[in-house]
């Protein structure tokens, strides 16, 4: 049986509650495979309709990124908005970010539902600046504002570097409608949300084969079978080769989060505040302190799921933007798997009749899947057709281990064109 990855999540998680392994034979209306907030928003909203839904995971709930994220929540997708409005046109964007923004409202509410379990929610997410060009964070924002109904606040300087001291910032985009919080207990609050509505859980118990040919569909595990009337498959990074057009449409990157050692009373002396912050370059950072002081720290993608060095790889990207916590240590360390389409949006919809699938939201996870969780759930249950808004964002395949050497290498042309803007930034005084 496999535990969770150490990690702060895991070492602070409200619960220690087991599922059980399937053994036997069953029969569901529903079967969701995949217990990530991909699969538990879809199984969640199936059983707010009255609908009889079996989750299968194979390993814990909320195991995979949906329990070692940074726990950020905020409207939008991995794809920027700008490229949304080109894609799609802009009434259609909007329409699709306000299924976002919809999300994040209900994720919200599940949350304070759940009680301490995710607490603290803290409000408000600041995008400091790497750049000195506030008339460029201002059109953003005026942009952000005007398109999608956002209220988005630009910063100056003196306040930004009054709360974050750091070398590093200049002005700041602030979201006022995200926030953070502890993302697994938020997961595993939603498994708990399903089974007191009926639902059936099953941990430890990978998905080996899928016969979605007949009616009514059969899934086989090590242990057990279920049988169901509709399937839906919300693995996304961690669907290597169950089912062939889904997997062949997902790119697993590697993404990579750190926990320092308490900072103590010198932390308000460097981060005078307790929101979630990210910054605008292309291969960002983001962090947040946390109640003890202690901070956490994501940032950097690659082909690897599970780097060499990494406490000493994410510890400096920590010093590089706060110098005086130089003497800090890195407490644990912990890599995920994300799932990323080659378009950075999600990939929601039917494969064919009685069979859906809701993955590919790597780097924008915890209100997207609740968004495609409701979509996929309203599909099945009310005959709702809005999933078809995501169309357009198809199972194009990835290129497998080309394609993620390829994303690669995307990610050193970021982190190279930051160079370059910080080099030019420099070179202008």
């Amino acid at each position: 049986m496999t535990d969770y990855v150490d990690s702060y999540y895991a070492r602070t998680r409200a619960d220690d509650l087991r599922r059980p392994l399937l053994d036997g034979s069953v029969s569901a209306e529903i079967a969701v495979i995949g217990g990530g907030m991909a699969g538990l928003s879809v199984a969640l909203g199936l059983a707010e309709r009255g609908r009889r839904v079996i989750v299968l995971e194979a390993r814990r709930v909320g195991w995979g990124a949906s329990g070692r994220n940074g726990g950020f929540v905020s409207a939008g997708f991995a794809l920027g908005p700008a490229d949304l409005v080109r894609k799609v046109g802009k009434p259609r964007a909007q329409e699709m970010y306000r299924l976002t923004q919809d999300a994040v409202a209900l994720v919200r509410r599940r949350a304070e539902a759940m009680g301490d379990a995710t607490a603290p929610i803290v409000d408000g997410i600041a995008g400091c600046s790497w750049f000195d060009d506030r008339a460029a964070i201002q059109r953003r924002a005026d942009w952000m504002n005007e398109t999608f109904g956002e209220r988005r606040e630009v910063w100056e300087r003196d306040r930004v570097r009054s709360i974050w001291r750091s070398p590093r910032y200049y002005d700041a985009m602030f979201n006022p409608s995200a926030f953070s919080f502890h993302s697994l207990n938020f997961t595993r609050g939603t498994a708990a949300a399903i089974e007191a509505l009926g639902g059936t859980i099953h941990e430890d118990t990978p998905v080996r084969h899928i016969d979605l040919s007949g009616e009514p569909k059969r899934i086989h595990t090590d242990r057990g079978t279920v049988t169901a009337d509709q399937v839906v498959v919300c693995c996304s990074g961690y669907i290597e080769g169950l089912v062939g057009p889904l997997s062949r449409a997902i790119l697993p990157i590697g993404t990579y989060v750190v926990l320092t050692e308490p900072v103590g009373d010198r932390l308000k002396d460097v981060i005078g505040a307790p929101n979630g912050v990210s910054d605008d370059r292309f291969a960002n950072d983001y962090y947040r302190p946390l109640p003890d002081t202690r901070l956490l720290w994501g940032g950097r993608i690659s082909r690897w799921t599970d780097p060499q060095a990494l406490s000493d790889t994410m510890m400096g990207d920590l010093r590089r933007v706060y110098p005086q916590l130089s003497d800090l240590k890195a407490e644990v360390a912990w890599p995920g798997t994300m799932g990323y389409a080659v378009h950075k949006m999600p990939q929601i919809g039917r494969l064919r009749p009685g069979v859906w699938y809701s993955q590919g939201y790597g780097g924008h996870g915890m209100a997207t899947t609740t968004m495609g969780g409701e979509l996929v759930a309203t599909a099945i249950a009310e005959d709702d057709e809005r999933w078809r808004m995501f169309r357009p964002f198809g199972l194009i395949p990835a290129g497998g281990r080309l394609g993620t050497w390829y994303a690669q290498a995307v990610y050193w042309s970021y982190q190279a064109r930051d160079a370059w803007n910080l080099w030019r930034q420099g070179a202008g005084r």
